[in-house]
């Protein structure tokens, strides 16, 4: 780890150079490596860049440097984090190849704005000594709120994961969610920046580590606690059975393929002794090459596969008519068949993947020959709100489908009165289109953080892995790995009483970011008048 003075020694090139090696490094902290402690040596990097644009004596060449900085980190953080998005273009290689180099480089560096931003925020408000660690934390954990909210949104790798893959630290989303996870990392492992500050005599020096080392001591401890203390049941009478086909994306969507994909899918599902006892059977996301109404055959295999009463759960896309006829609506969807081959139930996406489900202005696009990885002609629509799916034989769920379990702002249904909290999350998912890659491992990770955000157990359904089920305290009860075809037989775990969060949200991270953005000021204040 290089000191501040040796960066500000640095040539220029140097320093930006160290800002975005700092920023690729600090990716090794997501899934599937976990190395949050690399972050207790790149964070201190960005602070003393930060620092170092003190030497400009104007106000906007201070602020451009910061951005700079910022903007690097963010750049090495998110293309060393999101390189496997490129996989997906190389599923239809013939017609999206080409647009991979573009994509790996277009997405990281424009959510690297946010980091940028973040940085000359901080720079505004930077007191000297300890008290600028609180501003750098607040900054970016606000400009990580952003990047997760405008533009559709994208929270993919929030700081806070760092902590959660350990589980234990994982518990405090209970309280705090990932908006109070992400500025707690951001503040604890941005301490060592500290132990170089000049102005401050050796022995304060050690101070804001000891106390990020003893606060994060405290949140493992309670974590240890809870999950030690705290009894999870299972709901009785439901036993259920995911099934992870392991299909290649590239046969996924072939039409000409839908009797094969079918064969796998009803030999897997009734491996292992059959479908004697299960009452819930669960496929991935946008499981038929096909849309359901348009071929009975496949209804009357799935009515012969399923014992009387059982159910299939499944994701599959749906077409509803529109008034003009021309062209019905296609919607990503999460559907319910009963023991007869018939659709009992529907809950379509909200939170649509832009270019990838839908194109902006769709239209001119299509006209200009542009189309979505889908392929779906018009795209597919988004349901106007999120909605309890009430599943016989089981409490009411809450439907995620794919990337929508990591938006923890958008997940639960708007307007839940007195007893309509429901029982657990069920999240389906294709991440087939990303391969043998980490953007599986981060996925599953950030799914089952909303489980202990908000008490409630999950279950998981992917085509390719991560399938699971998760309790109510994030633990994993049973799982499939990625790549691997198989069954998962299993209870449904019960839900615990709301937790703060969710009867709270992000009132207390909000309270702690206006806290420490207070104190940052009130200290700069005095340091002006010194």
């Amino acid at each position: 780890m290089m000191t501040p003075a040796q960066l500000r020694g640095a040539p220029a090139r140097w320093r930006a150079l160290a800002a975005l090696v700092a920023g690729g490094a600090s990716a090794l902290a997501m899934p599937p490596f976990g190395l949050w402690p690399v972050l207790a040596a790149t964070l201190p990097v960005l602070v003393w860049l930060i620092d170092g644009t003190g030497e400009h004596r104007r106000l906007r060449p201070r602020l451009s440097a910061a951005f700079g900085y910022g903007w690097l980190f963010g750049m090495g953080y998110f293309l060393a984090g999101l390189w496997w998005i490129g996989e997906a273009f190389l599923v239809q290689a013939d017609d999206f190849a080409w647009l991979m180099p573009i994509a790996v480089l277009l997405l990281p560096a424009g959510m690297a704005l946010y980091t940028g931003l973040a940085c000359v925020l901080a720079r505004l408000l930077w007191p000297r000594g300890p008290a600028r660690l609180l501003v750098f934390a607040a900054a970016l954990t606000i400009t990580e709120w952003l990047r997760g909210t405008l533009l559709t949104g994208l929270p993919w790798n929030n700081f806070g994961y760092a902590l959660a893959n350990d589980l234990r630290f994982a518990q405090g989303a209970s309280i705090v969610g990932l908006m109070g996870l992400c500025w707690l990392t951001l503040l604890a492992l941005s301490t060592p920046a500290a132990l170089f500050d000049e102005d401050e005599t050796p022995g304060r020096r050690y101070v804001p580590l000891a106390l990020a080392v003893g606060v994060l001591a405290l949140a493992w401890g309670f974590g240890e606690w809870r999950l030690a203390h705290t009894e999870v049941g299972t709901v009785p009478g439901a036993r259920l059975r995911i099934m992870q086909p392991d299909l290649p994306q590239d046969q996924k969507f072939r039409y000409d393929a839908r009797r094969s994909v079918l064969d796998l899918y009803i030999a897997t599902s009734e491996s292992e002794g059959g479908l004697a006892g299960v009452t819930h059977l669960f496929w991935p996301e946008s499981a038929f090459p096909f849309f359901y109404e348009r071929e009975p055959e496949a209804a009357t295999r799935i009515a012969a596969m399923l014992p009387p009463g059982a159910l299939l759960i499944t994701g599959a896309a749906r077409l509803e008519p529109t008034p003009d006829q021309l062209r019905p609506k296609a919607y990503n969807s999460l559907r319910v068949i009963d023991s007869n081959g018939r659709v009992i139930l529907d809950a379509d996406k909200v939170h649509l993947v832009p270019f990838g489900e839908y194109l902006p202005f769709q239209e001119t696009m299509e006209r200009l020959g542009f189309e979505q990885l889908t392929r779906q002609r018009g795209g597919f629509a988004a349901a106007t709100q999120r909605g309890l799916m009430n599943i016989p034989g089981l409490p009411s769920a809450v439907p995620l489908i794919c990337y929508e379990a990591i938006f923890p702002d958008e997940l639960m249904p708007a307007g839940l009165g007195e007893g309509t909290r429901p029982g657990f999350l069920l999240n389906v998912s294709n991440d087939a289109w990303f391969g043998i890659t980490p953007g599986p491992y981060q996925h599953f990770e950030q799914a089952r953080l909303r489980a202990v955000e908000q008490g409630l157990p999950m279950i998981r359904a992917t085509n390719n892995g991560i399938s699971a089920i998760v309790d109510p305290l994030g633990r994993i009860i049973g799982t499939l790995p990625l790549g691997v075809r198989g069954i998962l037989d299993g209870g449904l775990p019960t839900a615990l009483p709301p937790t703060i969060y969710a009867n709270f949200g992000n009132l207390i991270p909000c309270f702690l970011l206006a806290l420490s953005l207070l104190l940052a000021h009130v200290v700069q204040r005095r340091q002006m008048h010194v």
